[in-house]
């Protein structure tokens, strides 16, 4: 005999919404305002909307019509020939730097602050088998320059692994890396037959500032990663651009790392979404975070970095409350800071930056009326 059905579809799926509604109102994501950081942006009502109405299809095949869009739309930005998409700007970075190197000894340049050196868990050593060389800005510069690149650079060696690729980051800690320092960086390493790639996470920010086109900057690199789930507000994906020789060694690349997609249309519509009605407004969060920048300074922390985009960056030295304990007092507000020095402009905070400093105001006049 049948075993015995213990509740309808409708029911199981009834049971389902229940739980979720249930969850839910435990949790209510939009009564908190973060300034952590822009990867903790959530895509808008909208954006969710218009990603089911994308077609999909296989990308295994290639054959995902929305992912074909992105990749072809993305890369005429970047003026390259092709474009992959992937699920983060970690695996488009390391993917580029994978598919750039070949077999060791050989070593990875970049800036020491930069994304790839501290935050990928030294992924270029696992998957290239390639040394690391953090390179610091001269005194009184914000941006690596030549002159520092020729301090550290090896070519011939039989004692050290040489320099086989140079990583640049655009925007670093918010600031610009200046088109002009790219140039030069870009005909010395062409000098010395050395690729560039460009971690490009937001480099939209550097280019809605700027009003450089992302293809002027991208010109200068053989690979571009370029992110889509911090400023731009998608909730996945990353984008690597370069020559379709490139493009098609990262595919393999990919499939090795585990990261081929299949039915990914949706997800590629959110970064189309994001391309034509988040793209456009970055400025107002840079506008928002100069505003805050200011604030602050009124408050008595002090600006450790310009703030060219979505960034602010103090310290506390002479704060009467520190950062560590502004965030502890702030998450009473339903506000999230870091605790550290930074605080990040995004689409889903630029208009509570009132909220913000009107709390962080009324906790420094608590702690001035307790001493007195």
């Amino acid at each position: 005999m049948p075993a015995e059905k213990k509740g309808s579809n409708a029911n199981i799926y009834g049971e389902v919404d229940q739980i979720i509604k249930e969850r839910l109102n435990k949790f209510n994501p939009d009564d908190i305002i973060d300034f952590r950081s822009d990867t903790v942006s959530k895509p808008t009502k909208e954006m969710i909307a218009a990603m089911y109405t994308y077609p999909v299809g296989d990308d295994g095949y290639g054959e995902d019509p929305t992912v074909n869009l992105l990749e072809e739309t993305v890369a005429n930005l970047a003026g390259k020939e092709a474009a992959m998409f992937v699920a983060s700007g970690i695996m488009s970075n390391q993917l580029g730097l994978r598919s750039h190197l070949k077999t060791p000894p050989h070593s990875v340049l970049c800036d020491a602050r930069s994304h790839i050196f501290n935050l990928e868990c030294g992924g270029v050593a696992i998957h290239a088998g390639a040394l690391m060389t953090p390179v610091a800005p001269s005194e009184g510069k914000s941006y690596i320059t030549v002159r520092d690149i020729e301090k550290v650079l090896v070519q011939k060696s039989l004692y050290s692994a040489p320099t086989k690729l140079i990583s640049l980051e655009n925007t670093l800690d918010g600031e610009i890396l200046p088109i002009e320092a790219i140039e030069e960086i870009h005909n010395f390493a062409r000098s010395k037959g050395i690729p560039l790639h460009l971690d490009g996470a937001r480099l939209w920010n550097a280019s809605r500032e700027t009003g450089i086109p992302i293809k002027e900057y991208a010109k200068y690199f053989d690979s571009v990663s370029l992110c889509f789930s911090k400023g731009l507000g998608a909730p996945i994906g990353s984008v690597l651009t370069g020559s379709a020789e490139f493009i098609n060694r990262a595919r393999q690349w990919r499939k090795i790392f585990g990261g081929a997609w299949r039915q990914a249309g949706h997800l590629a519509g959110a970064c189309l979404y994001a391309l034509e009605n988040h793209f456009p407004n970055l400025n107002k969060d840079h506008e928002a975070a100069k505003v805050l920048a200011q604030r602050l300074e009124e408050m008595g922390y002090n600006l450790i970095k310009r703030v060219d985009t979505n960034m602010v960056w103090v310290n506390d030295n002479k704060a009467l409350v520190s950062l560590g304990d502004m965030a502890k007092e702030v998450a009473a507000y339903g506000i999230k800071i870091s605790g550290s020095s930074r605080f990040v402009i995004h689409l889903g905070n630029r208009d509570h930056v009132d909220r913000l400093t009107n709390a962080m105001q009324e906790i420094i006049e608590k702690r001035k009326n307790e001493a007195i």
